[in-house]
């Protein structure tokens, strides 16, 4: 993979031509995950990424129904469109929803119901989606579109959602194509079987699970497709120094064997003067088939402290003992 530097921020590249700095900012937070962030904040936030070399801006419709497009494409308004690269999603429409707009969301973000999300990988339903992300984003082209979250939608996402994916890509109005979800089997199927070009992986290639080693990487591998690897803290449990006594993984109450090996793992730190969730984050970026490492970042000290942790000096025997104690694959 060819590397370039953008400030202290490198980039590699991913298939069709195209290049991510090896962080990326994830905007699922952009869009009131979990609690409400004032559109000050989210531009700052964004400011201080791009300030800090970040170039690589990741989003979707699902985030606070449309909230995190509108504040993204805005922050980024007026910056030269050639220096940055922005992916966005499709799977799920927002449809008008009068009757629950006075209710909040039920899909963890802070915002008002006003719209509901229909799981639609239909080539009409495609082409709506990224003309709405557009709109939203106030752009004439998406970088690169991933349909979101297909898991329970294989026959639909794998043909039509594809072909409608690939119909905007030889248009010229989506650069590259792909899926992201949380599992890498279902991906891994995706690049046996059809025309994508970058994938993105929520933790499945982590300092607690390998698993996409198994069979997304290999195959990305084998077809010249790029991966993105992102939840590198697996639901928070790899986010701070110490591991606390509750703690997440993906998504529920981490279990006792998780917590344990996430406390060796700590413990391998702790002897080696590293920074765990710099760890995390710099783990997927040691496999140059890994294109970026995307983050959810909140605010500009997110973007900030996020940096830091990529670039974060971490000696090479630090690596060596988490292998050879058996902590994480070779």
């Amino acid at each position: 993979m060819g590397q370039s530097a953008v400030g202290a921020m490198k980039r590699r590249d991913y298939r069709r031509g195209g290049s991510l700095t090896e962080l990326g900012l994830g905007g699922s937070q952009l869009g009131n995950l979990f609690q409400e962030s004032t559109d000050a904040e989210s531009e700052a936030a964004v400011v201080a990424a791009w300030q800090a070399g970040i170039r690589y801006f990741d989003t979707a419709p699902h985030y606070g129904l449309g909230l995190s497009e509108r504040r993204l494409g805005r922050a980024l308004a007026g910056r030269p469109r050639d220096e940055f690269v922005i992916s966005s999603k499709v799977g799920r429409l927002l449809v008008d929803s009068p009757e629950t707009a006075d209710q909040q969301d039920d899909d963890g973000f802070v915002v008002p119901a006003a719209t509901k999300r229909v799981f639609d990988f239909t080539r009409d339903g495609v082409l709506r989606s990224v003309e709405s992300s557009l709109e939203r984003l106030g752009l004439d082209r998406l970088d690169i579109a991933y349909l979101h979250d297909p898991d329970d939608h294989w026959e639909e996402a794998s043909t039509t959602g594809v072909d409608a994916l690939v119909e905007l890509r030889d248009q010229g109005v989506v650069g590259a194509i792909g899926a992201g979800m949380n599992q890498s089997a279902m991906l891994a199927e995706f690049v046996r079987r059809t025309d994508v070009d970058i994938m993105m992986v929520a933790g499945r290639y982590t300092l607690l699970d390998q698993s996409a080693a198994d069979d997304l990487l290999p195959m990305a591998a084998e077809r010249g497709v790029s991966v993105v690897a992102a939840g590198v803290y697996n639901s928070g449990i790899l986010s701070t120094s110490s591991v606390p006594d509750v703690a997440h993984f993906d998504y529920r109450a981490a279990p006792a064997a998780i917590l344990d090996r996430a406390r060796q793992i700590q413990a391998v730190c702790d002897l080696h003067g590293v920074d765990l969730p710099s760890a995390a984050v710099q783990f997927p970026l040691r496999r140059p088939d890994i294109a970026s490492v995307v983050l959810g970042i909140r605010t500009a000290a997110h973007a900030t402290s996020s940096v830091e942790r990529a670039t974060a000096p971490i000696p090479e025997e630090f690596w060596t003992a988490l292998t050879d104690q058996g902590l994480v694959r070779a």
